[in-house]
């Protein structure tokens, strides 16, 4: 996911904001090259956005990621957020820093912590897509996700 996050970079809210308002930042889509040497990306729709009203310089954001088939993120990190992710449909593959692969089915989730390097992460259908419901817990007006940078 080519994300340079724009939609949250220096946002700061005052309360919460609901995706569906017409102001609302679109869907964050990664350009999807479909040769057989690129898989396609996922694609970021951010739901609400809130800062923390009692952790001063903290915002919570809820997204839903969604992979279609085969489709596979770029590694990347989240900075210091904390990350919960909990699969809404089908299946994902994911590698957190030097941790062993683990595959996560639809009702299972996991957390990843500050910092972490998501090595990994990928739909593991070839035919149907999965979708994640991602929380993020961050610094006010940092970047979630930063790609690593391209040898």
């Amino acid at each position: 996911m080519r994300i340079a996050i724009g939609f949250l970079a220096g946002a700061t809210l005052a309360g919460a904001t609901a995706c569906t308002a017409p102001d609302q930042p679109a869907p964050v889509t990664t350009p999807t090259a479909t040769t057989a040497l690129q898989p396609p990306a996922e694609t970021l729709t951010p739901l609400l956005q809130q800062e923390l009203p009692n952790v001063q310089g903290k915002t919570f954001t809820s997204a839903v990621v969604d992979f279609p088939p085969s489709a596979r993120a770029v590694p990347h990190r989240h900075g210091e957020a904390f990350v919960y992710a909990y699969v809404l449909e089908g299946t994902v593959r994911s590698k957190l820093d030097d941790k062993p692969m683990s595959t996560y089915h639809q009702g299972e989730n996991w957390v990843e912590q500050p910092g972490t390097h998501h090595v990994l992460t990928e739909n593991t259908s070839q035919t149907e897509r999965a979708r994640l419901l991602v929380v993020f817990v961050s610094n006010t007006g940092d970047n979630l996700k930063v790609d690593d940078p391209h040898p």
